[in-house]
């Protein structure tokens, strides 16, 4: 049984190599999500809701390989994140971030599946946070896009140099939430080890003639 691995059948989003803003096309994709706000670092409702993401995850992954016969690697944990003012991300004001975290899910797994996977992680982990746990499609579409290494806290000079000298040198606008990509497990690897897709949709700008 061949493994369906996100990572490498969407390498373009998974696996960019440019250190430096570049458009890519993001296709639609399914996944699980959860909705939050506050720091990462050190909200409890964020903790919860990246464990019960995993619970549900691989719940998904045991009862598709079980009842459908179609196995799949959990792709990495993906974050969306958006606030009133865009100036909280460049400036790391974390308690006033609002997030959506996913993690990508194979087009074969539907909302049904994902529902029952929920009643099953529900009934054996006991998270109350994995009723909140949903299925959604996201596409992105054209997006400006850069492979991060480092410590999260150093994106800042890379996200001000999007919003202030990228998009308007391109004739681009945003147009969706910052997304983010993380390749890499804060628990087991050095800060300056860290790998992060950062990603901004966009749209042209149309300049009169």
């Amino acid at each position: 049984m061949t493994r369906y691995d996100v990572k490498r059948e969407l390498k373009q989003c998974y696996a960019p190599k440019n250190s430096d803003w570049a458009l890519v096309d993001v296709p639609a994709q399914r996944f699980i999500a959860v909705d939050g706000r506050g720091d990462p670092n050190t909200s409890a409702d964020y903790a919860r809701a990246v464990q019960a993401l995993y619970a549900v995850a691989y719940t998904i992954k045991f009862t598709s390989k079980r009842t459908l016969g179609r196995d799949f690697v959990v792709g990495p944990l993906e974050g969306l994140w958006w606030s009133d003012r865009p100036e909280v991300f460049t400036i790391r004001d974390k308690d006033a971030w609002q997030w959506r975290m996913l993690i990508s899910q194979p087009d074969w797994i539907t909302k049904d599946l994902v529902d029952e996977a929920k009643r099953a992680a529900l009934e054996k982990k006991g998270l109350s946070t994995i009723a909140d746990v949903r299925h959604e499609t996201l596409h992105e579409g054209l997006s400006a896009q850069l492979l991060h290494i480092g410590p999260y806290d150093d994106e800042g000079p890379v996200l001000a140099r999007l919003h202030h000298e990228y998009l308007a040198a391109n004739d681009l606008r945003m147009c969706g939430h910052h997304h983010e990509i993380y390749l890499g497990d804060p628990r087991r690897t050095a800060p300056e080890k860290l790998r992060t897709v950062l990603r901004q949709p966009v749209q042209r700008v149309h300049r009169p003639v």
